[in-house]
């Protein structure tokens, strides 16, 4: 029986952090004396890795102006999950979504922009630990649209590529699922817009949970 593999993203498809992503930044661009990014543009790199972020947002930095903002960034976020004041909401029927995929034999992984420390607390903080069964972070990787996550994912799990696929919500997920061969399924709910997922190669975009789970029985 062929093995089927849904990949999450993390932030902006299974849980709400802009929130935190955004003071996060702010504390690191004023730590390095530097005006904070708009909302919006910290919004469009959520999902890089923290230096191809920073490299985007600081454009006119050098390397080591990159790597100051990054830990930087590390440390504002840190701060903020030690003081408890870390909100990482999961959107409304993820976890019902889950749980049911479960059941039906679906494999699960998450590919995320976040650190392995990062991505395992919010997934124990939600209680969804154990259903994933592989994990993959920007910790070991290199940035989305890189393909290598995905790619770690199908070796991990021994999945069938053509059943496979990468949900998110951002154009960096759905390039990543083109460049790996696998089918890329946007969400609406997340922090790029519907038309920017498709020019990155979305086959659909799903608008609620109902949507996204049509899209991934459409495959069994």
């Amino acid at each position: 029986m062929s093995l089927r593999l849904a990949i999450f993203d993390c932030d902006g498809t299974l849980v709400d952090s802009q929130a935190d992503i955004c003071a996060s930044m702010d504390a690191a661009f004023l730590a390095n004396g530097l005006e904070p990014p708009a909302r919006q543009a910290t919004r469009r790199v959520v999902g890089l890795s923290l230096h191809e972020a920073m490299r985007r947002l600081h454009p006119n930095g050098a390397h080591e102006d990159h790597a100051a903002l990054t830990q930087a960034y590390k440390n504002a976020f840190r701060a903020r999950r030690e003081a408890g004041s870390l909100a990482e909401p999961l959107y409304e029927g993820i976890a019902a979504l889950i749980e049911e995929l479960v059941a039906d034999g679906w494999l699960l992984g998450v590919a995320t922009g976040k650190s392995d420390r990062g991505l395992v607390h919010c997934l124990q903080t939600h209680g969804l630990t154990g259903h994933f069964l592989t994990l993959q972070t920007a910790d070991r990787h290199p940035s989305k649209p890189d393909p290598s996550m995905i790619e770690a994912c199908l070796a991990d799990t021994g999945a069938d590529r053509a059943l496979t696929a990468m949900i998110g919500d951002t154009a960096y997920d759905m390039e990543m699922a083109v460049n790996a061969r696998v089918r890329a399924f946007g969400v609406d709910w997340g922090y790029h817009e519907p038309e920017d997922l498709f020019e990155a190669g979305a086959e659909a975009v799903a608008t609620s949970m109902t949507e996204l789970r049509a899209l991934l029985r459409g495959m069994e």
